[in-house]
């Protein structure tokens, strides 16, 4: 009991000693994370990105797209004669259609096809040789080159058969390919480019008692402005007037409205419920966090995974094996003494089978997919080769307050110890002294009051009294807000079922100088941080919790969840350097936290994951978001990237497979 008492008296002293403590320490370690994030993390310095560029960067994807899409269209249009005048085709499918200058019309078509259909693959080989990397873009151009080098050859008087419906087939597949892998890509920013056409063209500026309608671009931080019921917020900023429900869906994937009052920020682009609010302007233009989020998106898609890397590193192999195999092959033959002409073929056959149609969708389809999954689910993959590398995780550090916690003090309990006192007549007095304090338990108690739809007395004579709680007269009575430390000085018995967990803080109210009650506040765990942890365990994923929180409570969240381990009073750079102490053990660390405090953490992990839908999450620290602050979304992130992976090395062996069997016969070993 006696250990309780003091450490609730600890925390509270601490609390209540300096309410400027915390969001002093919050902006310090804001400016912690703009340092460190303008280093430019995970290799490029991505700090001098504009939104502008995104939407540039968007068309040109459009453009390219809409490319791919018109050269895939005639390909295929032209592809169908081709095959159909095919002598290899018509020999498979036993029948007969040869026109007069049938090969001529072949490679007419085929020359076409070659040309405009191929020329994608033709330009990126340049690319890729020259950066020394040849991947999917050298195996198709190598392929389709070889293909259209020999059956023209054969039209104009060499021995041999075309491969020209080869040829067609292999350029129509591998663009539709690309197609679908562009397009995939694109989702994910469309949706967001959608947001920012839904960002209202007009605000209303309120300048004393007058209203005024402003264009958008003429608003300023710090400016009044006034959203209407049904309206649009033009800008993030904080309510400073009123209280509404705002439908944040759009933003930020949470389906239900939220409940907003004074001092609470809101999202620019979301939609006003039924009450009129008083905002004043945080963030205006590209500081906002819609375009932060698109700017984000506009990376993502420039970051060139390892999952297509993977479909690259494959290629690569595929042609240094074609290239090794093809010219052994022409070798074999002309040592066996058979003509040039044979030798020749065997070599061509061996080149053109060796790049799989399959290939050509195997990974795209893959990314595609998983892509598009990941934003329907409120996964914003910032950088995917981190999606990729989610699958290697084996420490998962969390923050607590915000990430385990729902991070607000919420009232769990309010008793009454003095029979003339009811409960609502408790927590009525005692918010009206916390009525003005900015304490995480000063705004739990004033957020029950508003709950139970309490109407706050005025207070007189207001003081605090230092390190113990305050005091005030309200409605004539003496009444006071302390600590259990301040019980124990005025020798005032402490009640034995004050105390049910020790995550909970515990505020004593006295009135007229008599105990009247005492009110339990705690930080919420999600109700949805246990099934996430299971899971985790499940998948053989330590999970650590590094909170600045104080040693109680961060050994109730741990013991409540069933965590590895716990580091409570944890600074941020505590932080960095426990991330680092387990990287230097060989293990893969994710990081988990809501982008203020643990920015350079994030930074430093394998995988950061910023968690929140604040504007401090679009931080550039963090390889993946949460747009909902859930912790299962990480579960589903990991097991996803595992499932992604899994079907990309099978699609591979798929793809690749039948090479082994195809090779060799295109060789000639059962040439006998």
């Amino acid at each position: 009991m006696e250990n309780h008492e003091n450490h609730n008296h600890d925390k509270m002293d601490h609390s209540k000693m300096d309410h400027s403590n915390l969001p002093a320490g919050k902006a310090g370690m804001k400016h912690k994370k703009e340092d460190h994030s303008k280093m430019g993390h995970n290799g490029g310095d991505h700090s001098g990105h504009n939104p502008g560029h995104g939407e540039m960067g968007h068309d040109h994807h459009e453009m390219m797209i809409a490319d791919f899409r018109k050269r895939f269209w005639i390909t295929l249009v032209l592809t169908i004669p081709i095959l159909i005048f095919s002598p290899m085709i018509q020999g498979f499918l036993g029948y007969d259609f040869l026109l007069p200058g049938n090969q001529y019309i072949l490679f007419a078509l085929s020359s076409v096809v070659y040309f405009y259909g191929g020329w994608p693959f033709l330009k990126g080989i340049w690319s890729e040789v020259k950066e020394g990397a040849p991947g999917m873009m050298t195996l198709i151009a190598m392929a389709i080159t070889v293909a259209y080098v020999y059956s023209s050859a054969t039209v104009f008087g060499l021995d041999g058969v075309d491969f020209f419906w080869e040829l067609a087939t292999l350029i129509a597949i591998m663009l539709v390919g690309h197609w679908i892998e562009m397009k995939s890509v694109l989702g994910a920013s469309k949706a967001l480019q959608l947001l920012v056409s839904m960002m209202p063209a007009e605000a209303h500026r309120v300048k004393g008692d007058t209203i005024e309608d402003i264009p958008l671009e003429d608003l300023l931080i710090d400016d009044i402005i006034l959203v209407k019921p049904g309206e649009k917020v033009p800008a993030d900023g904080i309510i400073i007037e009123g209280s509404s429900y705002l439908n944040e869906s759009m933003l930020t994937g949470e389906s239900k409205p939220v409940k907003k009052d004074e001092k609470d920020k809101v999202i620019g682009g979301s939609v006003n419920g039924n009450g009129s609010i008083k905002v004043k302007v945080e963030h205006t233009g590209k500081d906002s966090y819609l375009n932060k989020v698109i700017t984000m998106v506009v990376e993502a898609q420039k970051t060139k995974s390892k999952m297509q890397n993977l479909s690259d590193r494959a290629a690569k192999w595929l042609t240094y094996i074609a290239l090794a195999i093809g010219f052994g092959t022409l070798a074999v033959w002309l040592i066996l003494g058979f003509p040039f002409v044979y030798a020749l073929e065997r070599m061509v056959t061996v080149m053109v089978i060796a790049c799989p149609h399959a290939l050509g969708l195997a990974i795209p389809l893959v990314v595609a997919i998983s892509t598009s999954v990941s934003a329907q689910n409120g996964l914003l993959i910032r950088n995917r080769t981190a999606f990729e590398e989610s699958r290697k995780i084996s420490v998962l550090i969390f923050d607590k307050t915000g990430t385990l916690t729902k991070g607000d003090f919420g009232v769990t309990r309010i008793e009454s110890v003095n029979e003339k006192f009811s409960k609502e007549e408790i927590l009525r007095l005692a918010s009206a002294l916390e009525l003005s304090s900015e304490h995480p338990i000063a705004v739990g108690i004033i957020k029950k009051v508003k709950e139970d739809n309490i109407t706050i007395p005025n207070p007189e004579n207001f003081n605090a009294i230092t390190g113990k709680g305050v005091e005030a007269s309200v409605e004539g009575k003496k009444v006071k807000v302390v600590s259990p430390g301040y019980l124990r000085d005025e020798k005032i018995t402490i009640p034995k079922d004050a105390y049910s967990d020790a995550a909970e803080t515990v505020v004593f109210v006295l009135i007229a100088g008599q105990l009247a009650g005492y009110i339990a506040l705690a930080d919420e765990i999600r109700p949805e941080s246990a099934e996430a942890i299971r899971i985790f365990k499940n998948n053989n994923i330590k999970v650590l919790m590094a909170t600045g929180d104080n040693e109680i409570t961060a050994k109730a969240v741990s013991d409540s969840l069933g965590l590895d381990g716990y580091y409570a009073e944890v600074l941020p750079h505590q932080k960095v350097e426990l991330v680092e102490k387990l990287q230097n053990e060989g293990e893969f660390v994710a990081m988990t936290g809501d982008g203020v405090n643990d920015a350079p953490a994030l930074a430093k992990a394998n995988v950061g994951i910023a968690v929140g839908s604040g504007t401090d999450v679009a931080a550039e620290t963090a390889d993946i978001i949460l747009v909902n602050s859930n912790p299962q979304d990480i579960a589903n992130l990991i097991l996803f990237g595992k499932a992604t992976y899994n079907k990309m090395i099978q699609n591979l062996i798929w793809a690749t497979g039948y090479n082994v069997i195809a090779i060799p016969l295109a060789a000639g070993v059962l040439y006998s």
